[in-house]
């Protein structure tokens, strides 16, 4: 199989996978400290891809065209710009506690709809021309993605249910976020493929790695304290951290 038929099925699969969280709308009654533990597994999943993957493999690429100290500086400037594009999206969007309290469960699962799919198309575009150019690494990257996904799922899938009552509306939207991962794919397939560079690559995924630091440290970790102990969560994130570098090893 080709890079690229590797490339849309590996995106495929990721974007997808979101529709795993929608299973926890089939148990009888919510399970809090069970969401609490998948937000708090992701994002070391998360940070973990981003410190041991993404930014090393950035600063790899910067460096087959610029010097050692031109290619951090480069780096670090998208690294920065990815957390400030997160920063931007997480300001501008409402607040979801506030609408919480109000009581509105529906616009909670809109909005968590909305946010995932600004994250998955860029996503998208980063998986498949990472694995374009290096399988190993886009499986990597897949893996971090599923993993991650599936609380995203939730956060769609449980609000959009319990408003509704309707499992075809939430198994719907949250369909709709994850197709959006190979929608990214398909976008860099047909307009971005001839532009790729060293430069254009490495800037990506430092920037991609900016927003998944970003999402772990600021919105996934604090959330899953809202559902559990602390202790609970750290637990949950080293193990995320361990399964991540695991598969490094492996892959």
């Amino acid at each position: 199989m080709s890079n690229i038929a590797l490339a849309f099925l590996f995106t495929s699969i990721a974007g997808l996978s979101t529709m795993l969280g929608s299973l926890f709308i089939f148990k009888k009654e919510k399970n809090e400290g069970l969401i609490g533990k998948a937000l708090s597994f992701a994002s070391g999943v998360m940070i973990c891809v981003s410190l041991i993957d993404l930014i090393p493999e950035g600063l790899t690429l910067l460096s087959n065209t610029y010097i050692l100290k031109i290619s951090i500086l480069v780096g670090m400037i998208s690294l920065v710009s990815g957390i400030v594009f997160s920063m931007l999206l997480d300001k501008y969007l409402p607040d979801t506690k506030e609408i919480q309290k109000s009581g509105k469960l529906y616009r909670i699962g809109i909005i968590s709809m909305l946010a995932i799919i600004f994250h998955n198309i860029p996503e998208g575009i980063a998986t498949f021309m990472t694995t374009s150019n290096d399988v190993r690494l886009g499986l990597t990257i897949t893996i971090a993605i599923l993993l991650h996904n599936i609380p995203e799922g939730i956060s769609i899938s449980i609000p959009i249910y319990y408003s509704t009552k309707s499992k075809k509306k939430s198994l719907w939207y949250t369909f709709i976020s994850g197709i959006s991962e190979p929608f990214g794919a398909l976008i860099a397939y047909l307009f971005l493929s001839p532009f790729i560079t060293d430069v254009y690559m490495g800037c990506l995924l430092l920037a991609i790695a900016g927003i998944m630091i970003h999402i772990a440290s600021y919105e996934l970790l604090p959330t899953a304290k809202n559902y559990q102990h602390t202790k609970t969560t750290i637990l949950y994130f080293l193990l995320g951290v361990i399964l991540m570098y695991l598969s490094h090893m492996l892959f």
